[in-house]
């Protein structure tokens, strides 16, 4: 399997109203792909990823480290990530001074969590 990542803004864009999981290394959006007829993503079957690093976390040097452990980490845990599914990891400043093992300890836990179906709310109390 080969990652295939997000490169326009639309695309990120559209994952933000999905489903979303915190860590203390990063956030991890994801929203199911549906196919439109002429879409460019129609062509493509496996999970689709983009990468948020801001200036938050450090100048260019930095920024570009975290980005690529992300997506080394984020390769190796391809077969975790479902089909048709396009997920942006986000980095928070903890990512920079966390170990790789930690980084992909966080990363799978998200991939993990953000598909679980969501808890049922507090039942409502009854009167009587």
């Amino acid at each position: 399997m080969e990652l295939t990542t997000l490169k326009r803004r639309a695309d990120f864009l559209r994952v933000r109203g999905g489903l979303r999981w915190s860590t203390p290394a990063l956030v991890l959006e994801a929203k199911s792909r549906i196919a439109e007829p002429g879409d460019a993503s129609e062509t493509i079957l496996g999970a689709r990823f983009g990468f948020t690093v801001t200036k938050k976390i450090g100048n260019a040097v930095v920024r570009n480290r975290v980005r690529r452990r992300f997506k080394e980490a984020v390769r190796e845990l391809l077969p975790l990530a479902r089909e048709g599914f396009d997920y942006v990891v986000i980095a928070r400043p903890s990512a920079i001074a966390q170990s790789y093992a930690d980084l992909k300890a966080d990363l799978v836990q998200a991939l993990e969590r953000v598909h679980r179906p969501r808890a049922q709310g507090r039942r409502e109390r009854g009167t009587g």
